[in-house]
């Protein structure tokens, strides 16, 4: 059955894979179901009710994506997007939690219309070719620095910003012992080696003391405090109707979903394989769909925007090539209602290292990028740069897309066909005027 639905043959996989895959995304990502409360614990919201909250639209928004689209992409509510949420929306405007979460719906209800007639697809195919490698490096180069600042390997420094931690403290030492171990286990090509890693590393964690099971556990139950608290009719008359303050926070939440989104998404089905000879990414559509309904799910659960997570290209790394990742880590998010405790005493030393290595495969791509043109090297560059060190992949994009269109103008080769691009581009300069305005 799972042969036939998925396709497992035709995508070079198995069962044993795709489940190795879901288990190794999972690991990489079950962060967010302590971070994501943390932070939205801060706008007001029940913490056990957000924890909850994070494991259902995980499960569901994993779950949907791996069955109707069947791409390896895994759900869950974005980080950023979550900050958004409570320090601009709840904190900075004084937007009670209760209408933020409507304003988070309609922003999926306008994802879904937009996908539905066609303008996501029109500005993913607008995306020059030549930014997708730029893309995947960048958010690799973004995925190894988290990591590397999880393990304390690299660590905060007022003079310089970052410098190299203290190698001998616990963290730092077992990322190290983490690095070595899915460095060994993958030049022996060993299927699995960064669950495998992460498992071996978690486990000296806990057998030194080094990590601890949090008490209690999340249930069904505590959700009733978020689930269906969500106002939208609040939020329709933020400032006496469709008003400033609600356009703002809309156009926020889907500003930064769609390009999180495409970023990711550009990403993981290039680094899979995914996108077929003429660059498209075959079922996007679906794949647009999905994201969007897990936005609404998530909203009406009690949570912030759910996106695509680019840890998804942990597990694809390992070999995950279909929808049975998705739903397998899906299904890991549900279980993890019951033994939250147990995922959240997974240490960051035990994903840290998976994270850094998934970041060191993801830079191949750069040998498609053609150097010697500067009209592809110099926005190619700027992406791949500003990604990691703005910790935005909509920044990225934009300073790619931007410099891209302006440097194609200046050459004299704008076409009629280049409208959209450079739309797009514009939306990206208003985008930053904006945000410099806030």
């Amino acid at each position: 059955m799972l042969e036939r639905y998925f396709g497992l043959s035709a995508h070079g996989t198995s069962v044993r894979t795709e489940l190795f895959a879901g288990f190794t995304t999972f690991l990489t990502m079950a962060y967010i179901v302590a971070v994501n409360p943390a932070i939205l614990g801060q706008a007001g919201l029940p913490v056990a009710a957000v924890a909850a909250a994070t494991c259902l639209a995980a499960g569901f928004g994993s779950i949907l994506m791996g069955l109707i689209a069947n791409y390896p992409l895994a759900l869950a509510p974005g980080m950023g997007l979550n900050a958004y949420f409570t320090f601009t929306v709840v904190k900075g405007m004084g937007v009670p939690w209760e209408t933020a979460l409507g304003c988070v719906f309609l922003s999926g209800v306008a994802f879904l219309i937009l996908t539905l007639v066609g303008v996501r697809q029109m500005i993913v195919a607008a995306i020059p070719r030549a930014l997708f490698a730029a893309v995947a490096a960048g958010i690799g180069l973004f995925i190894a620095f988290i990591g590397l600042r999880d393990a304390g390997i690299i660590v905060p420094d007022p003079a310089t910003a970052v410098t190299l931690g203290d190698l001998t403290r616990p963290t730092a030492a077992l990322s190290i012992l983490g690095l070595l171990v899915i460095g060994a286990l993958q030049v022996w090509r060993v299927k699995g080696a960064m669950l495998i890693g992460i498992l071996v590393t978690a486990g000296a964690a806990w057998a030194l003391g080094l990590a601890h099971t949090a008490p209690g556990g999340f249930g069904l139950t505590d959700i009733s405090a978020t689930a269906l608290k969500l106002d939208v009719s609040a939020a329709l008359n933020l400032k006496g109707g469709l008003g400033m303050t609600l356009l703002e926070i809309v156009f926020v939440f889907l500003f930064v979903d769609l390009f999180d989104n495409i970023g990711t998404l550009v990403a993981v089905t290039k680094r899979a394989g995914l996108i077929d000879e003429t660059g498209a990414i075959p079922r996007l559509n679906r794949v647009l769909i999905a994201d969007s309904v897990a936005t609404m799910a998530g909203a009406l659960a009690g949570t912030s925007t759910v996106t695509s997570y680019v840890e998804s290209a942990s597990g694809v790394a390992v070999g995950g090539r279909t929808g049975l990742t998705s739903v397998t880590v899906g299904v890991l998010f549900l279980i993890t209602l019951v033994f939250a405790p147990l995922v959240q005493a997974i240490p960051p030393a035990a994903t840290a290292p998976a994270l850094i290595l998934v970041g060191a495969l993801m830079l191949g791509a750069l040998a498609e990028v053609d150097w010697a043109d500067p009209g592809v090297a110099i926005p190619a560059f700027l992406t791949v740069v500003i990604i990691p060190l703005t910790y935005s992949i909509a920044n990225g994009l934009a300073f790619g897309i931007t410099s891209f269109a302006a440097l194609k103008l200046v050459r004299g080769q704008a076409r009629r066909g280049d409208t959209l691009l450079f739309v797009l581009a514009i939306l990206f300069v208003a985008r930053f005027v904006y945000l410099a305005k806030g």
